[in-house]
């Protein structure tokens, strides 16, 4: 029998820890070609996205794929991600959630129209929730 990946159901249990508590769950994703995002959110490869109930509309998360449609700038858009391409799933309250180690795609440097990462970016570095680096956070709040 093959290993079932623990990830999906990681993620489903950290948005409804999220849900109960009242927090907004934020997903980090690491985009692909198999990703199905805004690609003029994409930034480094990366997008976060707001995944709560008011900001989606028929999510579903299986064990392969998270599938929704959301406003982007007052446009209605699908978005299709993989589960494998989360990088982590937290509260935006307080940053607490689940990171996973999510391998470079080979795909990703060759595909013309994806923006590349950062070479001096550590490729499988999961995102920092905020306030846990001084600086500039990455997160974007996606309507």
């Amino acid at each position: 029998m093959a290993e079932v990946s623990t990830k999906p159901y990681f993620i489903r249990a950290i948005y409804e820890w999220c849900s109960d508590c009242g927090f907004t769950p934020y997903l980090s994703v690491r985009v692909d070609e198999r990703t199905k995002v805004p690609m003029e959110y994409v930034k480094n490869g990366e997008i976060v996205l707001n995944v709560s109930l008011n900001a989606t509309r028929n999510l579903t998360v299986n064990n392969e794929l998270i599938q929704f449609s959301a406003r982007f700038n007052g446009v209605s858009r699908e978005v299709s991600v993989p589960v494998d391409r989360v990088q982590g799933i937290f509260a935006r309250e307080n940053g607490q959630g689940a990171f996973f180690t999510v391998e470079a795609p080979a795909a990703l440097a060759a595909a013309p129209n994806l923006p590349a990462p950062l070479a001096s970016e550590a490729e499988t570095e999961p995102p920092k929730p905020p306030g846990a680096a001084a600086g500039r956070t990455r997160l974007k709040l996606v309507k």
